[in-house]
């Protein structure tokens, strides 16, 4: 960084030329009755353009750090930022008949109107500010009579004739199929990636600060925001205007969805950064200090009540929709997958496997022997664990049999150490594993009754339901259903099921990050 101070008067004189245009423009904003009248995409995209120069030349000179441009910067960036807003709410304003949105909750429409009045009322006020703060300068207002004709935004109704034809596209079932599949999975994806988004929607108003600083932080909102712009632009780019598109009427509606979230996203955003930045920020003491340019409040409750609440919407809403368009282009299947190492389908393995069959929405059932359950429930898997253990002990009791483990004496005066050497050998041939080291036997086994065989196999079975021991078998479990979740659930028994052979977590693949949340 250059130690040269700029001459004062010299940058005075650059900034007159270069703040004029802005300058003109909030002079008439803050003369206007009603701000929100004016605020038309033509003015705030000069206003937006001007400001976004004007910040990168404050920058440039470091006047955040200067007493006397401090303010003007602030001052310029909250145009920017409340320009910026302002036109993304008109812009979801003009394009709601194009979206074909689903229906929600609460009137989207009437909801936009009201928060683009709010920054209407905020522009407004900054407008003022930056005149009087103009005046403190030394700066010159231009006037500008004629932005009323220069920025009006005349509107026709209907759109021209689609005559351009249809781009060229690899067609067919196969082809549409795919096409919908991949979108639609993303959607859900990325639906995945804002559950934390989706739930600070439903927090109380006291709240509201610390999802700021938790779930709402500019940085995850942004990333948000990027991943549903490249979803939208993927759209656009393979699918839009193909005879694809035409041949699933979801597709559109899908691409709305995106697009009403990805604006959604961006306006939260922007309300994330400037609250960040200027509102939760303490500033230098200053005497010139008043009244804050946005009441703290009045823009969490926007953020909250708008933005977040309809991103929570429009994507609930849109889950169900692509798990439709998933189960038209399903593919029957099956795959055979090893049971989870550790305790077969405990709590953690039983919680992926149904979270992956919902998060599809597909019918999935897991066969294992006789018996069938319902892979998208958690309890319904857990279930199996009495025939995964069953098996366990018969196999265990002929594994005994077959390695002459117990002597053929049926009364052996030590059956509790005749248990302890049968486990520990078995163990050492790696035929089970033990929890509990060393282990812990009581002093009589039950039942008293019964061969040596009989007692060491009962105390073993007990050992294993009570988790202190497990025994390696290579029992497999067969699911069935699309192939498209049958895919992430052998991609999820490759990885242990989320857990090593102790029962420790360990990291699952990208492809289903998903799961993690």
């Amino acid at each position: 960084m250059s130690a040269t101070l700029v001459d004062e008067r010299e940058f005075l004189a650059m900034m007159q030329t270069r703040m004029g245009p802005m300058l003109s423009l909030l002079l008439y904003l803050s003369k206007c009755e009603s701000p929100a009248s004016v605020l038309t995409r033509p003015f705030l995209g000069s206003l937006l353009s001007e400001a976004v120069q004007l910040e990168e030349v404050l920058d440039s000179y470091d006047a955040g750090k200067n007493r006397a441009w401090s303010h003007a910067r602030s001052l310029t960036a909250a145009v920017k930022t409340f320009a910026d807003a302002s036109y993304e709410l008109l812009h979801i304003r003009h394009r709601l008949p194009n979206y074909r949105l689903l229906p929600v909750q609460r009137d989207f429409a009437t909801a936009t109107d009201d928060v683009l009045g709010f920054l209407g009322h905020i522009l407004s006020n900054v407008a003022r500010e930056t005149v009087v703060e103009a005046g403190v300068l030394g700066l010159t207002i231009p006037q500008g009579d004629d932005v009323p004709r220069k920025y009006a935004e005349p509107m026709l109704k209907g759109h021209l004739p689609h005559d351009g034809g249809t781009r060229l596209a690899e067609t067919g079932s196969d082809m549409v199929a795919e096409t919908v599949t991949t979108l639609a999975t993303e959607f859900l994806n990325l639906a995945s990636s804002s559950e934390d988004v989706r739930a600070a929607s439903r927090a109380r108003p006291e709240d509201y600060d610390l999802c700021l600083t938790a779930s709402l932080r500019e940085e995850s909102l942004r990333n948000l925001e990027l991943r549903f712009h490249n979803l939208q632009s993927q759209y656009d780019t393979y699918v839009s205007g193909t005879q694809v598109e035409s041949q699933d009427t979801d597709l559109p509606v899908l691409r709305g969805q995106a697009s009403v979230v990805f604006h959604l996203l961006k306006i939260a955003t922007l309300f994330a950064h400037f609250y960040e930045r200027h509102v939760n920020k303490s500033p230098a003491p200053s005497p010139e200090a008043g009244k804050p340019l946005v009441e703290r409040q009045e823009l969490l409750y926007s953020l909250m009540k708008y933005a977040i609440t309809f991103i929570d919407q429009y994507i609930g809403c849109t889950i169900s929709l692509c798990q439709e368009m998933l189960k038209r282009y399903a593919e029957e299947g099956q795959v055979e997958v090893s049971i989870p190492k550790y305790r077969g389908f405990h709590v953690r393995p039983s919680t992926l496997v149904s979270k992956l069959v919902l998060h599809y929405g597909s019918r999935v059932r897991m066969h294992l022997g006789d018996e069938t359950y319902d892979a998208g429930s958690s309890l319904d898997l857990f279930r199996a664990n009495e025939q995964i253990n069953a098996q366990k002990r018969r196999w265990l009791a002929q594994e005994i049999v077959r390695l002459g483990l117990v002597p053929e004496n049926p009364n052996p005066p030590d059956v509790v150490g005749l248990v302890r050497n049968v486990i520990l050998m078995l163990a050492a041939k790696g035929k089970l594993v033990l929890y509990e080291q060393p282990l812990q036997l009581p002093d009589r086994l039950c039942p008293t009754e019964g061969t040596a065989l009989e007692k060491v196999t009962s105390e073993t079975g007990r050992l294993l339901a009570m988790g202190k021991i497990d025994i390696g078998t290579d029992i497999t479990a067969t699911f069935t259903g699309d192939t498209r979740v049958l895919e992430d659930i052998r991609l999820l028994a490759q990885h242990g099921y989320g857990e090593d052979s102790f029962g420790n977590n360990i990291a699952l693949p990208d492809k289903l990050a998903y799961l993690r949340r």
